[in-house]
């Protein structure tokens, strides 16, 4: 679309004038980031937990910890989570995952898991962006659990109320 900055280029452009010359914008590609071993490289966050996760073309073999994910995680809910990215991107059993991971609980470990697959697909795959981007696995969750407060049984619970 031309570039209009004054009264005068639009109403050349109204009349079907010549209008000042249109700027070429350039489309950005991003380089996929891989080492140089075939990985990519990206850090997940959830909770308390940070997982470093590397991915490279593979059988879809996912490992946590040095162990298979299916010990690791042993609740299948968990197993879905760190599915998510894959299933989103249609990239299932397409990539091998290695990822350490530390700190929080099961749960959170999980879903700093899934924020590291998410981001190294990203890395490895850049126009994969789009539908990780529009799902909401690229961005960190930042939910974490509320401190407990003075005076207060648990972060927002009082004690029982007694009138005598």
């Amino acid at each position: 679309m031309a570039e209009t900055n004054t009264l005068e280029d639009l109403k050349a452009v109204m009349e079907g004038g010549d209008a000042p010359a249109a700027v070429a914008e350039e489309v950005v590609t991003r380089e996929p980031q891989i080492d140089e071993h075939g990985r990519s490289y990206a850090t997940g966050k959830r909770k308390n937990s940070i997982a470093r996760v590397w991915i490279k073309p593979g059988s879809g073999k996912i490992t946590v910890n040095g162990r298979d994910q299916e010990v690791y995680f042993a609740r299948p809910v968990l197993r879905l989570i760190i599915r998510q990215p894959f299933e989103v991107a249609e990239r299932i059993d397409q990539y091998d995952v290695i990822a350490t991971v530390k700190g929080g609980g099961l749960s959170g470990q999980a879903g700093a898991v899934k924020h590291g697959i998410s981001k190294a697909l990203n890395l490895y795959e850049p126009a994969l962006r789009g539908p990780l981007k529009a799902a909401g696995f690229l961005t960190r969750d930042s939910r974490v659990v509320e401190r407990k407060k003075y005076g207060k049984a648990k972060a927002r619970k009082s004690f029982q109320f007694s009138k005598r």
